[in-house]
């Protein structure tokens, strides 16, 4: 091979590879909404109770994995930009000030699939290779 082909089939083998990297978590919404993506923006908003209604007015019902969980690590770094740990103090400080609970923490990503799929308005995230269930995956955006 060539220098040049080299250089092209790095190039390429390097885009493919980001292209189907898996952030370690699958975004869940109940199958009856209607949503296909949402923002990361919306998405921390959602989590953090500060956007209560999806687009068609319905109420947004969050749920999170429980603190400690690997998952619920990478989810809250990823979007939230801080440690698992640290919003769990944000929420010490909004019930302690009256202004909110935070989201039911379930134990496994299947507690999590079976919440979501009871409450059409919920969203939650489970393990990147976690059965879903009668949920639906969103698509994570960078921007609305």
């Amino acid at each position: 091979m060539t220098r040049r082909s080299l250089f092209l089939l790095a190039i390429l083998l390097f885009f493919a590879r980001d292209a189907s990297a898996d952030p370690g978590y699958r975004v869940i919404v109940n199958s009856a909404n209607p949503v296909s993506s949402i923002s990361k923006d919306h998405l921390g908003q959602m989590l953090l109770k500060t956007r209560t209604t999806w687009g068609n007015g319905n109420k947004v019902l969050p749920v999170d994995q429980r603190i400690g969980s690997r998952v619920r690590d990478v989810v809250s770094n990823a979007v939230h930009g801080r440690s698992a740990s640290v919003i769990k103090n944000w929420w010490n400080q909004q019930i302690f000030a009256g202004k909110g609970v935070p989201p039911p923490e379930l134990a496994t990503d299947a507690k999590v699939v079976a919440y979501v799929s009871a409450n059409p308005g919920a969203i939650g995230y489970v393990a990147g290779d976690a059965p879903t269930g009668d949920t639906k995956s969103v698509t994570i955006t960078e921007q609305e």
